[in-house]
């Protein structure tokens, strides 16, 4: 019984929680929107790290990234440059709808991501193959885009394991001129 008790106190807490995050049409009536393929296209580098549960910087990292795009069909390849040594690819096929939503694949990516945007902030959902060690994990990745200036946005990423937070990322993007690079 106590057990119970525990369970379901931790799944109306769990409620409360998500009841009280973000929501995109927070940014609705805000001025500047953010646009995707005007920012993210050239070249952008960004710095970042990864956090574990508790909130720990497990990692950092420097991706440099370039961005093209052909009308609303765009490639975003990035190339991550990690504190441990480890060098890791993804290249983003992005395509903007006519309802001004995204959808994006790459090559650990599960299905589709979708993204949206409102006023300055751009979130994007996907499912990612998460390489740890030599296993494979599905995680669910929900991306938030805060564009700051004209070439400076913010990024957090909460990552989730069967509805729980595992890891978050925070990532700064910069394409002021010149473009600096990552050194390993």
């Amino acid at each position: 019984m106590r057990s119970y008790f525990k369970l379901l106190s931790l799944l109306v807490s769990s409620l409360l929680l998500s009841s009280c995050s973000a929501n995109l049409t927070d940014y609705s009536e805000k001025q500047n929107s953010f646009d995707l393929k005007e920012y993210f296209n050239g070249d952008v580098i960004a710095w970042g790290t990864i956090q574990d549960h508790s909130d720990k910087v497990t990692r950092r990292f420097c991706v440099e990234l370039e961005g093209t795009w052909q009308g609303n069909e765009g490639v975003l390849a990035e190339k991550f440059y990690f504190d441990d040594g480890e060098i890791s690819y993804r290249n983003w096929q992005l395509t903007k709808n006519k309802d001004g939503t995204y959808r994006g694949l790459a090559e650990d990516v599960i299905g589709h991501a979708i993204g949206k945007h409102q006023g300055f902030a751009f979130q994007l959902q996907y499912t990612l193959a998460l390489k740890v060690n030599d296993s494979v994990y599905e995680v669910s990745m929900d991306d938030w885009m805060y564009q700051l200036d004209e070439y400076r946005v913010m990024n957090k990423t909460a990552i989730n394991k069967f509805g729980f937070n595992v890891a978050n990322v925070t990532l700064f993007f910069d394409k002021q001129l010149p473009i600096k690079t990552c050194e390993i």
